[in-house]
């Protein structure tokens, strides 16, 4: 399917527990926006092997510091990554306290991916010690 989209986000359940649907969906929704701008305005996917990236959430038990990739897919042109966070995070969690743990860790994937493909990422780590300090 193609679209235009540069950051695409995806969640995956690992355990049996539920995060509120419509507050889950919102929140992946307004945190896609900001950083896929950051993305396409600093210049991040110029020089890389793939158009865009595929973020794929793992609900579990732990917070991964280390996303796992997958090869880039010549078909669709991205760049598959997934990471797991701790569920138990977000089942009380408010939109926005979940729209601030999807910001933070797709922050952490984009900037680990960005060095290790060597794109830029200052602005993205800019981003992430503004959410940090905060």
């Amino acid at each position: 399917m193609a679209h235009n989209r540069k950051l695409v986000l995806s969640g995956v359940a690992l355990t049996k527990a539920r995060t509120p649907a419509r507050q889950n969906g919102a929140a992946a929704n307004l945190v896609r926006d900001e950083p896929e701008r950051e993305v396409i305005n600093s210049g991040y996917l110029l020089d890389a092997p793939f158009s865009w990236v595929g973020l794929i959430i793992r609900y579990g038990l732990k917070d991964e510091a280390i996303p796992h990739y997958k090869s880039t897919d010549k078909g669709h042109g991205d760049l598959p990554v997934a990471i797991e966070i701790d569920v138990r995070r977000l089942i009380d969690a408010s939109e926005h306290q979940m729209a601030q743990v999807y910001r933070e860790t797709t922050l952490r994937v984009l900037i680990h991916a960005g060095e290790k493909y060597g794109l830029p990422v200052d602005r993205l780590k800019a981003l992430l010690a503004e959410l940090t300090t905060a």
